[in-house]
């Protein structure tokens, strides 16, 4: 249930917040707070303490000691076309239109209608801004309801219910990086599903290599054939300088139980503000749509769905990303 039905209104706070970096977090909470109940969530002393050096770590051990030691209680986890709709309009847009300036480009290979895979290079080694901005300028564009891909970390890593309430990428109508969850998203024949063919590889590679795709996992080349969806292929230019000069740690990684660990010279800020984990640098966001693929039409028969022509395929579509890319940034 709706906590209520009026809109969020952008106050000054709100744009002392989206100006800031520290305060992205606040907007994405206060915003929850708005339209649901949630009495575990973080109040606004706690909020305040967030603006300041080391104030995070204040912060949290007040909620922790507001909650009588435990971790806050699980939400509401089923997908809200609704809640996704106002959290676009109310906060996704200002940042993707104002902070990322982020554009479409060559709109005539746009498909009319769902469903799609849209295959982007994933890049950043940060919170998946390029992924949300497409899916800001697509819904804009098109009214289509669309579905990011997302790592498990996203929905029940132990250490992200304290930064953004349970169940909030569920609500959002992500879908888990998972064999199972992922056919029956595309299934689902109104679907449009943002997907990174690099998977974490494309992440973990790093600043050195930021313009060099990575192997495409060939899992969703199966299900567009399998399905019949066709696969828009996207190159973002800019996501590589959302988190610059990184590289991927792997032992601190392994330590805190992540899939990767982005260190860079921003790591010393992000020490004294965690609440940055959803920042990224400000840069412009600039996806260039490539022609629709339809993967079924190169299977000729049922043996051309093996795994070895699968990857062929995958690799034809990187190979043809790869070149496309290499245009566009020179």
């Amino acid at each position: 249930m709706n906590k209520t039905d009026e809109s969020y209104q952008f106050g000054w706070f709100d744009w002392v917040c989206l100006w800031y970096p520290p305060g992205w977090l606040i907007l994405f909470n206060r915003h929850w707070q708005h339209y649901k109940p949630d009495p575990d969530g973080w109040n606004w002393l706690e909020y305040l303490l967030f603006l300041i050096p080391g104030g995070f770590y204040l912060a949290l051990l007040i909620r922790w000691l507001r909650l009588g030691g435990r971790s806050p209680r699980s939400q509401s986890s089923e997908p809200d076309p609704h809640y996704q709709q106002v959290f676009r309009d109310e906060i996704l847009t200002p940042i993707a239109t104002r902070f990322f300036q982020a554009e479409l480009h060559q709109l005539e290979n746009l498909p009319d209608a769902p469903p799609a895979i849209v295959a982007l290079n994933h890049a950043g080694m940060c919170f998946p801004w390029d992924f949300l901005c497409l899916g800001v300028l697509l819904s804009q564009k098109k009214g289509w309801y669309v579905q990011p891909v997302a790592h498990s970390i996203f929905f029940d890593h132990p250490w992200l219910v304290w930064w953004v309430p349970r169940g909030w990428a569920q609500t959002l109508g992500a879908v888990r990086a998972e064999k199972e969850s992922f056919e029956h998203a595309i299934s689902q024949k109104q679907t449009v599903l943002l997907y990174a063919p690099e998977s974490w590889r494309g992440l973990v590679k790093g600043w050195r290599d930021r313009y060099d795709l990575a192997t495409f996992d060939p899992s969703f080349i199966r299900l567009s054939v399998q399905h019949q969806v066709p696969i828009l292929p996207v190159i973002c230019l800019g996501n590589e300088y959302l988190h610059p000069w990184t590289f991927n740690s792997k032992r601190l990684a392994r330590w805190l139980k992540m899939p990767l660990l982005p260190v860079s010279p921003l790591l010393l800020v992000f020490l004294l503000f965690p609440s940055m984990g959803v920042w990224a640098v400000r840069t412009r966001l600039r996806y260039y749509l490539q022609p629709i693929q339809h993967s079924w039409k190169h299977s000729l028969s049922q043996n051309e769905t093996a795994r070895s022509h699968l990857y062929h395929q995958a690799e034809e579509l990187r190979a043809d990303m790869q070149k496309e890319l290499d245009r566009l940034r020179n």
